[in-house]
């Protein structure tokens, strides 16, 4: 395990970092890439950043979106 990971109860990471961002798995573990790949583009749609792995006979999804604070007074 690397440094950024967490580990669930079934050891798979619970976030891995891709290109220094932090990214948190979906908790689903696809057996089909088909399967896969349209569950990542329905992630996309909802403006998520996504990154697919493939362990072994599974895909996983890791998923992350930034949130925007916009600054000023609330009326």
């Amino acid at each position: 395990m690397s440094d950024g990971e967490e580990t669930g109860r079934m050891g798979t990471a619970i976030s891995r970092k891709f290109q220094d961002k932090k990214f948190m798995w979906d908790g689903l573990s696809y057996e089909d890439g088909e399967k896969a790949a349209e569950a990542a583009e329905v992630f996309r749609k909802e403006g998520f950043e996504v990154e697919m792995l493939a362990e072994g006979d599974h895909h996983l999804i890791y998923t992350r979106r930034v949130s925007v604070v916009q600054s000023g007074k609330e009326s």
